[in-house]
């Protein structure tokens, strides 16, 4: 059976996003694993944490701040649920990757100082959601769609989203309903293996 790892980046209990990443979830088969980085308790990237994450290969990568690295590269196919904030995603999000940049569980080098990614996943669907117009995609989805395709090995990211949610005039749920119908589409085309 398929691992699909849910990560879930929505902190309001009535988020859209979550919503939108359900039905995402509703298509694909397997065992799913859902992980709430802004509740994980995630240390810090600072001077102590760099320096431990870049020596957990000496004992084997048996210390609990490898868990959640093992947990993505293992993962058969990747849901990320990211709200569009500030022109990106919360920051947790941003907090997990630095989590789980871990030399010799989701990437490597070559011997030319390349990375190469070492995750099971061929697909990562970006799900997301916002109030006003998505200005860019610089700055989430093409930063997930960088580390995916660079560190992870990671060759396709499918992208789903609804905008405009918040704005007056604009019919929120017929918006989500367009939004959940491109997800009904992209499954009927692309019937999973």
């Amino acid at each position: 059976m398929k691992k699909i790892l849910f990560i879930n980046c929505a902190v309001r209990p009535q988020s859209r996003t979550a919503e939108l990443s359900r039905c995402v979830l509703s298509y694909l088969d397997g065992d799913i694993t859902e992980i709430r980085p802004h509740e994980m308790g995630l240390p810090i990237p600072d001077d102590a944490f760099l320096s431990k994450r870049d020596r957990l290969s000496e004992c084997g990568f048996d210390d609990p701040l490898a868990e959640p690295a093992k947990q993505f590269a293992e993962a058969d196919e990747i849901v990320v649920c990211a709200p569009y904030w500030d022109l990106s995603f919360p920051a947790a999000l941003k907090q997990y990757f630095e989590q789980i940049n871990i030399i010799g569980l989701t990437f490597a080098y070559d011997e030319s100082g390349m990375p190469y990614g070492m995750c099971r996943a061929k697909k990562l669907y970006y799900v997301s959601t916002s109030g006003g117009k998505m200005v860019s995609e610089e700055y989430g989805l093409g930063y997930v769609r960088a580390l995916c395709e660079t560190f992870y090995g990671i060759k396709e990211v499918v992208s789903f989203r609804a905008e405009m949610l918040d704005i007056v005039g604009i019919d929120a749920q017929a918006e989500l309903a367009k939004a959940r119908t491109a997800v009904q589409d992209y499954f009927q085309r692309n019937k999973q293996e």
